[in-house]
């Protein structure tokens, strides 16, 4: 049953993150990925929500698998933000892709220790 749950959330996720990313990246004229810079920052603080209430029991296993594995899993993209780093490097792009490098860790690590903390706050006891 859990797989089906995680497919399921992939399968909602991975059309969330490509018109998130559509969304975000037509109102910016750069070639910098916004898109996927927002799709992983907003993506992070997902999980680290939901994380943070699985930790402390608000959420069980089956919604932790659903919304955590398969729909963040299907949401934020690793892949498509290496592709894109290395894309900006191989232009020319230099500064943008270590500004893209620096942004997306940066920002996608606060966004979980902050969505983990709102959790614990409003969860925890």
């Amino acid at each position: 049953m859990t797989w089906l749950l995680v497919v399921v959330g992939g399968m909602i996720g991975a059309p969330c993150r490509y018109l998130m990313d559509r969304a975000v990246q037509r109102r910016h004229s750069s070639g910098f990925p916004w898109g996927t810079l927002a799709v992983n920052v907003s993506g992070s603080l997902v999980l680290g929500v939901l994380v943070g209430a699985h930790l402390t029991g608000a959420v069980t296993g089956n919604l932790t698998a659903f919304a955590a594995t398969g729909f963040c899993g299907a949401y934020t993209t690793y892949s498509t933000f290496s592709y894109e780093t290395l894309r900006l490097a191989e232009t020319g792009a230099r500064r943008a892709a270590f500004a893209n490098v620096a942004l997306s860790v940066t920002a996608a690590l606060g966004a979980a220790a902050i969505g983990l903390g709102a959790a614990e706050a409003v969860w925890g006891g």
